[in-house]
């Protein structure tokens, strides 16, 4: 095989490292696309489930060997037969699972839930994904990144901002509401971006780490941010006349920080858990029952909804990539993980060609 048909790719082998290997530069069959990667983003989920140790089963198991990277965005480079919409030079997202395509989540668009045991196979989990320098992608699974977005914008697309818009719409944000984001990591930086282009009020975000803190103040993002700690639920009903919060957006999957998004949550208002893995310990009837608040679990976000997304980023003129404090190239993809998982920082790219800045 020549040269020029091979590619680095880097590989999480469940030690805390990266490990890069040679792979064939695929030739898309029908239906499919090669897409050039331009920026491939780094998930809190990759850091939990993959880089430390391999946890995950099913949907979550990771194949050792796979090519790392769920958030990838990119061009394409050579579209396969029988490809219906899309074309070579095209600028797109991935939306980072592949379905089946015909079972009823796949056909709500919510192939995050597709239930074929065979074909379901998410992009750097059970198939080949973004760090390295191409992907072979199925047509179906692309949405179309305008001009006026960068690859690392699309790329923030593919999961974190994807999987908050899915959150914030099942709860509803407005200018009527108050917002709590417990965890300001990526995600919940992404929350409170989000919640202030659809007109939230006031947006309070906690965390422990004080480099996060830092960027959610420095960016604008919270009007106020709390050092996260025992008198959080005393120190929010202060901030809001004694009520609470009409929202509460949990994405730090801590359980104490998800109790104080309960508590914190005012009288007919509503929760949503974001974050992944952990637990949560709350009183049902004084928590809940009684104040008439509802919690909503969220996980990822449908296609539709991340091309409804795409447009409104647009539209409320907001750069989801300025949440990204650190790139590198994918030589440096070690560097890049390692640092993730260190929590002090914002979100982490890898990134190629005008996208390495």
């Amino acid at each position: 095989m020549g040269k020029s048909n091979v590619m680095k790719g880097a590989t999480l082998p469940g030690n805390s490292t990266v490990e890069f290997r040679q792979f064939a530069i695929p030739e898309p069959g029908h239906g499919e696309v090669l897409v050039r990667t331009k920026s491939s983003t780094i998930c809190g989920s990759d850091i939990r489930c993959i880089y430390h140790e391999h946890l995950g089963k099913g949907a979550e198991g990771y194949i050792p060997g796979m090519i790392a990277g769920h958030e990838p965005c990119g061009q394409i480079e050579k579209a396969g037969p029988g490809c219906r919409r899309f074309k070579k030079g095209d600028r797109v997202v991935l939306y980072h699972i592949s379905g089946c395509g015909v079972c009823n989540d796949c056909r709500r668009g919510y192939m995050i839930s597709c239930t074929s045991e065979k074909y379901r196979r998410a992009y750097g989990w059970q198939r080949n994904g973004g760090m390295a320098p191409y992907i072979l992608a199925e047509e179906k699974d692309l949405v179309l990144l305008p001009d006026v977005l960068s690859y690392t914008d699309g790329a923030q697309v593919a999961c974190g901002f994807g999987t908050v818009y899915e959150g914030l719409e099942k709860v509803g944000i407005s200018g009527n509401d108050i917002v709590l984001v417990t965890g300001l990591g990526p995600v919940g930086l992404a929350t409170a971006m989000l919640c202030k282009a659809m007109g939230a009020t006031m947006i309070i975000g906690t965390d422990v780490i004080e480099e996060r803190m830092k960027i959610a103040r420095k960016l604008k993002l919270c009007d106020i941010v709390l050092k996260a700690g025992p008198d959080n639920v005393k120190e929010i009903k202060a901030l809001t006349g004694g009520m609470g919060v009409e929202r509460a957006i949990d994405c730090s999957a801590n359980a104490k920080a998800r109790e104080v998004a309960i508590q914190a949550t005012r009288k007919w208002g509503k929760i949503v858990f974001i974050g992944e893995g952990g637990t949560v310990s709350f009183k049902p009837s004084e928590d809940m029952i009684h104040d008439q608040k509802t919690l909503y679990g969220s996980w990822v976000t449908s296609i539709w909804k991340m091309e409804e997304l795409v447009e409104r980023i647009v539209r409320w003129g907001i750069r989801p990539e300025k949440l990204v404090t650190h790139r590198f190239p994918l030589e440096k993809a070690g560097d890049a993980y390692s640092l993730m998982a260190s929590g002090k920082c914002g979100k982490v790219a890898v990134v190629f060609d005008e996208e390495i800045k």
